[in-house]
């Protein structure tokens, strides 16, 4: 069993988060992926995807006869939708709470709006400090073509 249903909220959170709708290797039904292909796909670690596991942000993986890890297409999903919160800057804390409050239920969607819309809000307070940044880069760099540009006319 997985952390998401193929019907779950967070799967669709997850597909829509991405411009495409994402391509897998293999087709549902047939998607087994072993714990080094899903770090070729994603990009992320073994120790990171174990470390995932360990921690209950990414719980009951798919095990084989044998115990080795066995991934799902929509564990890629879930993993493409956790990579996106980690690039808001989201505390792994609150990456985990919210797939707890996955796992309780339908009942707390609220909560996990609300944590959802926190995040957002720290995304745009750190986009508008970047174009702050920018607009200070383009200055100084406009200042020193403006002072090229007079060095050269002498």
């Amino acid at each position: 069993m997985t952390l998401i249903d193929e019907s779950s909220p967070v799967r669709t959170e997850a597909a829509r988060s991405c411009a495409a709708p994402p391509r897998y290797p293999r087709a549902d039904g047939d998607d087994q992926y072993t714990i080094s292909e899903v770090a070729a796909l994603t990009g992320l670690t073994a120790h990171t995807l174990r470390w995932y596991e360990r921690i209950g942000l990414m719980p009951h993986v798919d095990r084989s006869h044998t115990g080795q890890r066995r991934f799902r297409n929509r564990d890629l999903n879930w993993l493409s939708f956790v990579t996106k919160l980690r690039l808001t800057g989201m505390p792994v804390a609150d990456m985990v709470r919210y797939a707890e409050l996955i796992r309780v239920g339908d009942e707390t969607f609220e909560e996990r709006r609300e944590l959802l819309e926190r995040t957002r809000g720290d995304v745009l307070n750190r986009i508008a400090e970047l174009r702050d940044t920018v607009a200070v880069l383009d200055h100084k760099i406009s200042f020193y073509a403006d002072a090229h540009r007079a060095s050269e006319r002498l």
